[in-house]
């Protein structure tokens, strides 16, 4: 009989456990307790969860409810928002069901004129980006946006959000950050400790438990007895696999990439996709006035929404050695236009530093499976 490894049984406890959250968030509600639904990376946590709210990401990774969704929206729009209004308008997201208000924000077209639409389903207050991450100009306008979101959290919940409740929940989040940091960093051993489809799995149940100060330590301990687990020998991914950064588009409905790479022979190393390594970049700065820290720390965030997108384009260059990379491949959802054009600035990063890129476009049906093992094999074939 084969002995379950260590890690196996990490793995399988926290696959049990990924649907705690929606259980999480119920009882919450039923006990009185706000829910704030979120989309993006922008929605600043600390705020929210200083105004006593839960803030849950809303369910956006699903085939299922386009078709309801283009009754209202065109076929020809990108598959997240086409997924993000149909979740809501059939009533199929239980975040979206328990949730009392959405905090939304103007990254893309498509998103702030289906925000307009989702707001007959629900309280919603739209932050409105700046379209430069540069100059005083930026900041002044990005620093107004919490000021005005911190006011309407305090009116949504009869609440007054001080300095000191800010600082606290930046000091947790920050916690939370730096366990998660120390989670990707498994796949900087060689060969990594875990594969991406593992990484991905802890992550998801991370960004979905919403008791932070129990997962927190959870998470340390988790890293800590796969490392152990490691330095005792034990190996899930081969040492010659090439090293695989995914970037782009929040990936999602989209993990049938993820797939076609490791079912290949190949291991996900790095994502710098929103949900991955890409907020974690610096930590909010705990030694400033809370809303000052905020503002910089979520201004910097690098979203292709962002002209020009230097955050972006600098992280991406220190994953690529960090992670010692071997290739880089790139999502981009079918009409996400942002990421579209950033690609070519991208494939001239990527292959200045001697590494091969692949672009793939994509959406959220099965229909291009077959054709993304193909050219995913092509491509790690060259390397």
């Amino acid at each position: 009989m084969k002995r379950v490894s260590r890690i196996d049984e990490l793995l399988a406890d926290v696959e049990a456990h990924l649907k705690d959250g929606v259980l999480q968030v119920k009882e919450a509600s039923e006990k009185g307790r706000p829910i704030v639904g979120t989309y993006c990376t922008f929605a600043p946590w600390e705020l929210i969860t200083a105004a006593g709210a839960i803030p849950a990401t809303l369910c956006a990774r699903g085939e299922d409810p386009i078709t309801a969704a283009e009754e209202h929206l065109p076929r020809n729009l990108c598959p997240l928002i086409k997924s993000s209004y149909g979740y809501a308008l059939t009533d199929k997201c239980p975040y979206f069901h328990f949730c009392d208000m959405v905090i939304a924000e103007s990254t893309c077209d498509g998103k702030k004129k289906m925000y307009e639409l989702m707001s007959r389903m629900k309280p919603l207050h739209l932050m409105m980006l700046p379209q430069t991450a540069e100059g005083d100009g930026s900041r002044s306008a990005w620093r107004a946006e919490l000021d005005r979101l911190k006011d309407g959290l305090e009116r949504a919940f009869d609440v007054s959000i001080d300095d000191g409740a800010i600082s606290e929940r930046i000091s947790l989040r920050n916690r939370e950050r730096l366990a998660l940091k120390s989670l990707w960093e498994l796949s900087m051993m060689d060969p990594p400790a875990i594969t991406g489809k593992e990484q991905y799995l802890i992550s998801e149940y991370c960004e979905f438990h919403f008791h932070k100060e129990e997962l927190v330590p959870w998470l340390e301990n988790l890293v800590s007895q796969i490392r152990e687990a490691y330095d005792l020998g034990e190996r899930r991914v081969g040492k010659d696999a090439p090293r695989i950064l995914i970037t782009g588009c929040p990936l999602g409905g989209a993990q049938k990439v993820i797939h076609a790479i490791e079912d290949a022979g190949a291991v996900v190393v790095c994502y710098e996709n929103c949900g991955g390594v890409k907020e974690l970049g610096f930590l909010v700065d705990e030694d400033r006035p809370p809303m000052e820290a905020l503002t910089d720390k979520y201004l910097n965030v690098g979203c292709s929404v962002m002209t020009p997108n230097t955050s972006r384009m600098d992280n991406l260059k220190n994953l690529i050695e960090s992670y010692n990379v071997d290739g880089v491949v790139e999502v981009v959802l079918q009409a996400c236009h942002t990421y579209a054009v950033e690609t070519y600035e991208v494939r001239e990063l990527v292959r200045s530093t001697g590494r091969p890129y692949m672009s793939v476009e994509t959406d959220y049906s099965k229909s291009d499976i077959g054709q993304l093992a193909t050219r995913i094999g092509a491509f790690l074939e060259m390397l």
